[in-house]
């Protein structure tokens, strides 16, 4: 039955029949054929079905959050088993929030250090697809906000707290400055992210919260190239204080910090709440309470 509620899992996530049997590698008359003998062992429709995807009944949604508990602990079983034979090995997946994407490396260097067998791969989302892909078991952890939105049932390692500065070029309107306030940093031509960012909504907030309105002349989902529009001395930018340390800002680019709020937000690393994680995950969670003792030394 696993295999079906596996299947079950992606046709909820995808809400289409083609673009889950594709996700899955399988025939698309071979994933209807599973949801339908799953529908028969449990005796309830769980799909509202007609020319196209429609949706899950009641009794689908129940299903699905059974489905995606019974899915986790077979995963949990194999890896723990595997993990008795051989030792902690296999891919880890990361997704993280695009200001947090270079405090990464305090946790997958150490970690790898003390798995060599363990690869990983990281991906920059927005908070809310960090969620989605836990939920959807996509990711072993998220790195991503705690405190400013809902995150639903997950457990949480708290990392830093990130707080905000005016990064601009040398020569540019309050470089000079020790302190700027949000009220004056609306004055700039800024370069931010989405609006679909968290990130953005913070900053839109505190924007508000003092009677401003920013209107950015960019946006990107790309860190890179924010960076890469300040260093030409033509742009500024509202970025975390431990991403503006970590890059090393010197001459000719300055990192001053915004105050009036004087403002700072709690990012952390989050994973699915169950008892028992898998190896790896319970791994992760003890290597993100190191960092975050690390973080806090700092």
């Amino acid at each position: 039955m696993i295999d079906k509620l596996e299947f079950f899992i992606a046709l909820a996530k995808e809400r289409h029949f083609g673009r889950a049997a594709a996700e899955l590698g399988v025939t698309q008359p071979t994933l209807s054929a599973a949801i339908k003998q799953l529908e028969d062992q449990l005796g309830v429709m769980l799909v509202q079905r007609g020319s196209r995807f429609q949706g899950l009944t009641p009794e689908g949604q129940r299903v699905l959050e059974w489905a995606r508990r019974i899915v986790g602990d077979a995963r949990t079983l194999r890896e723990e088993m595997r993990a008795a034979r051989r030792g902690l090995s296999g891919h880890v997946r990361i997704a993280a929030i695009p200001t947090a994407l270079a405090m990464v490396p305090t946790l997958t260097t150490p970690f790898r250090e003390k798995h060599p067998e363990v690869t990983f791969s990281v991906v920059s989302c927005t908070s809310l697809e960090v969620l989605a892909l836990l939920e959807n078991f996509e990711i072993d952890i998220g790195i991503t906000y705690l405190d400013n939105e809902p995150l639903g049932r997950v457990v949480t390692v708290p990392l830093y707290s990130e707080r905000y500065q005016l990064i601009t070029a040398v020569g540019n309107r309050f470089s000079d400055r020790k302190e700027v306030t949000w009220s004056e940093v609306a004055e700039l031509p800024l370069c931010l992210l989405t609006p679909d960012m968290q990130n953005r909504r913070i900053i839109n907030k505190h924007l508000e919260e003092v009677g401003a309105r920013v209107q950015p002349t960019l946006e990107s989902n790309s860190m890179i190239l924010l960076f890469s529009h300040i260093r030409t001395g033509k742009w500024a930018s509202i970025m975390p204080l431990n991403l503006a340390e970590v890059l090393g800002f010197s001459e000719p680019i300055r990192a001053i910090p915004i105050i009036e709020p004087n403002a700072s937000h709690l990012v952390g690393v989050v994973a699915v709440e169950r008892e028992p994680h898998t190896p790896m995950v319970s791994a992760l969670l003890y290597e993100a309470r190191l960092a975050a003792e690390t973080f806090a030394k700092v």
